[in-house]
């Protein structure tokens, strides 16, 4: 389903070269200041063509309220924001109804759908519905602002690596050079969470992260604290010792979850983004009109590394977690 969350909800719809992109939240409190120059920042720098390596496909993204705001508050209705595709190039992608992109969801949507999807830039399936992501944690941020009484929570993500190195831009320079499309790792942390938050099992932070995060095409892998190297440790030195009544620990291997609740400490988790499947590099792969295998190459404007752009949009589902897990206290 296109839904998330239980008390604050959001439902995200749209295509990607339909008219116009969006995202419905419920359970958004009345009272909340909101206008287009809050969402400006990280809307910003969720978008391409700012930076090299990011695609050329440029959208204003000015958030239209369509409903759930009233003089410049939120209303305690639902939220509606949408936003125009003004700037696409519909015909590029005529040629993936006989060759789907490897990689990318062509194929199964066909298959799911019978053929009826919106298959024009990914359709429903785009990395463009994570403008919607980042305006529904926009507005997470200011909810968890409005109902926190502890200390600010702080969300925050960055760039560890892409390409397999820590050097961003000689990775991006290499990219461009080679015309292949790389992945990388971004990191990201939330401070102040009070402990207690979360719960056993299913509805573990871990589990509710990892569900949000997975909303975000191209990510392939979730680790937090040591992750997958913690399978080389043993318990002794993977154990974090707490050193005071707050809960602070000597160490962070557990990535400020225990049993699911947070524990005081920051949480802190990684994630894999992988090579965008729209590379310019000559491939081959089946052709369902022909039902041979040729060769091809992908035509239009694409990310060479859409990690690039991922940070915001992984703070802002993050953020959509935070506030829910608050909102059920």
């Amino acid at each position: 389903m296109n839904s998330f969350g239980r008390n604050f909800r959001v439902n995200i719809f749209g295509e990607s070269h339909g008219p116009m992109v969006g995202i419905t939240i419920d359970g958004c409190l009345p009272g909340i200041s909101i206008s287009e120059s809050d969402f400006l920042n990280d809307l910003s720098r969720r978008k391409g063509g700012i930076v090299a390596g990011t695609t050329s496909r440029t959208e204003t993204d000015k958030p239209i309220f369509l409903s759930g705001v009233f003089n410049g508050f939120t209303t305690g209705a639902p939220l509606t924001i949408a936003f125009e595709n003004n700037n696409t190039q519909s015909k590029d992608y005529d040629a993936i109804r006989a060759i789907p992109r490897p990689g990318h969801a062509d194929f199964v949507a066909t298959k799911k759908f019978n053929g009826y999807e919106d298959y024009r830039g990914g359709g429903h399936f785009s990395g463009r519905l994570t403008v919607c992501l980042v305006a529904a944690g926009v507005v997470a941020k200011k909810m968890i602002e409005k109902i926190n009484v502890h200390s600010p929570i702080q969300i925050s993500a960055e760039i560890l690596e892409v390409g397999g190195e820590g050097d961003v831009e000689k990775a991006i320079e290499t990219a461009i050079k080679n015309q292949d499309s790389i992945g990388g790792i971004i990191g990201c942390k939330v401070k102040n969470l009070p402990i207690g938050t979360g719960s056993p099992f299913f509805d573990s932070i871990e589990s509710l992260i990892s569900h949000a995060v997975f909303s975000i095409p191209a990510i392939k892998g979730i680790e937090f604290g040591s992750g997958f190297s913690a399978a080389k440790m043993k318990g002794s030195e993977h154990n974090d010792s707490i050193i005071n009544e707050s809960g602070e620990t000597s160490s962070n291997h557990a990535g400020g979850i225990s049993g699911g609740l947070s524990n005081g400490n920051d949480i802190e988790f990684r994630v894999v983004v992988k090579p965008t499947s729209s590379t310019p590099k000559l491939q081959e792969s089946y052709n369902i009109v022909t039902n041979q295998i040729e060769p091809f190459a992908i035509k239009g404007r694409h990310d060479l590394c859409i990690a690039l752009r991922v940070p915001p949009v992984l703070e802002a589902v993050t953020a959509l977690v935070v506030v829910d897990l608050l909102m059920v206290g």
